[in-house]
């Protein structure tokens, strides 16, 4: 096993993975920026160093910098947390070139599943059930809309690369189309460098489930059964939970075949997430694959009793997996939320200075956050500051739960998401279960005229 890693990420996924190391006995080293210096995950690791600028492509996106840092300090391994350089090809290919361990998969596995076109040729040749869509990347809105045609409106026009709904909309005639096009296709290649758009038949109303994988590099694979990630705003998720409340146990075992075949296709290794969005049939269509650790992985946590983390960690250092599918059971419902600093109302961000901060407490509540009582929240990074995950016995328990500790969550001097979680967890709707991908533009938006 190591003996010190980096982490070249920041902010709560920075402190997650430093707590797992602790309890393997393993040094960390953190990066931070000068926007950073005071974050709590800096004084957390063994060992820090400033890094750069707060911008993130002068310090968390300086591929040689993060390099050069871990060789001097002596790591053996970098743990890319999620977001940043956590699927960039590049940053892995060249950690290996460096002599140190990327905790995640071949860099082979990560080009190819970063761009979405790739990603679905490969999983049609595993035999994935995939949505219906174009082969390749259409170069023009006239070629756009001509494919749009043929599938039959509405259509869901996508960059081909990167992720978080950027360059994702969907359109219902050629006209909304022909608008979208160059604004999307400008987005993706501001935020990915490639501006490539593809289109999918949109599947109206969908689940958006997905299922969490573990191979390691002797060829074993295992699925951690399935998050349910429908409530998002802006095509990016906001509530997150374990399991389904509505999936049979035939189409969750279905479901999970399929991640292992992808996995197994692509020859994986690591921890992974195969996505999946699914319709009231329970019929079910790949949508994307993370090859790292997602932001929601605790929900996978809490009801298998897996630390995603050390066995990432375990896998990377060369050990086999020692867990089999026939290990592995629910035990319990767990729903993670994420808090942003957000107006909650038009969902911009609020950067600022926390005042005051109460983290909520209890039994099966658990705490993922970026920040303290003191914190200055800024604009250069993403406006998630923290996690509130609750773990029942049964669906009903963990929403109770969960309900108790989000009225008791407290955060001032900037705006925040709470009002807005609160609406939807207590929601009837949510509470039945009936959560689709349009729930908050269905529930929550309308309620905002009436406040």
């Amino acid at each position: 096993m190591f003996q010190k890693i980096l982490i070249a990420n920041r902010g709560e996924i920075a402190a997650r993975v430093i707590r797992t190391c602790k309890e393997m006995n393993i040094q960390t080293v953190a990066v931070y920026s000068e926007a950073d210096q005071t974050a709590p995950f800096v004084s957390l690791a063994d060992e820090s160093y400033l890094i750069g600028k707060p911008r993130v492509n002068e310090s968390y996106l300086n591929i040689e910098k993060i390099l050069k840092v871990a060789k001097e300090a002596g790591a053996e391994a970098i743990h890319p947390g999620y977001g940043l350089l956590s699927e960039n090809a590049e940053f892995a290919k060249k950690t290996e070139e460096a002599g140190l361990i990327f905790i995640g998969p071949d860099a082979k596995v990560i080009s190819k599943m970063g761009d979405k076109i790739a990603a679905r040729a490969e999983m049609k040749t595993a035999g994935v059930p995939i949505i219906p869509g174009t082969e390749e990347a259409v170069a023009s809105p006239e070629d756009a809309m001509a494919c749009a045609n043929d599938f039959g409106y509405p259509v869901m026009l996508k960059a081909a690369a990167g992720g978080g709904g950027i360059g994702m909309q969907a359109v219902y005639n050629d006209e909304e189309l022909e608008k979208a096009f160059e604004g999307n296709s400008k987005r993706a290649q501001t935020f990915f460098g490639d501006g490539k758009m593809f289109i999918e038949k949109l599947i109206e109303n969908p689940r958006h489930i997905e299922i969490q994988v573990l191979a390691d590099k002797h060829g074993n694979a295992v699925y951690l059964f399935e998050r349910e990630c429908s409530i998002q705003r802006r095509h990016q998720k906001v509530v997150e939970e374990a399991p389904s409340p509505v999936l049979s146990d035939e189409t969750r075992g279905l479901m999970g075949e399929s991640a292992l075949k992808a996995v197994k296709t692509l020859g994986y290794s690591n921890a992974g997430t195969i996505e999946f969005l699914v319709d009231d049939k329970e019929n079910y269509y790949f949508l994307e694959m993370n090859t790292r650790l997602q932001v929601e992985h605790p929900v996978t946590e809490e009801i298998t009793g897996v630390d995603l983390v050390e066995q990432q960690l375990k896998v990377a250092a060369g050990e086999a997996l020692t867990i089999s599918q026939e290990d592995l059971e629910i035990q319990g419902h767990a729903i993670e939320v994420r808090i942003y600093a957000e107006d909650p109302n038009t969902f911009y961000p609020s950067p600022g200075q926390i005042t005051k901060l109460v983290l909520p407490e209890g039994e099966g509540i658990r705490n993922e956050v970026a920040v303290t009582g003191n914190s200055k929240v800024t604009p250069f990074y993403d406006p998630m500051i923290a996690k509130l995950i609750a773990y029942g016995a049964n669906r009903d328990e963990a929403i109770d739960r969960l309900t108790k500790a989000v009225h008791a969550y407290e955060i001032e001097g900037i705006k925040s998401n709470l009002t807005m979680l609160k609406r939807v967890i207590t929601h009837d709707k949510f509470k039945a279960g009936e959560t689709k991908t349009t729930f908050i533009q269905d529930y929550y938006l309308p309620t905002l005229t009436n406040h």
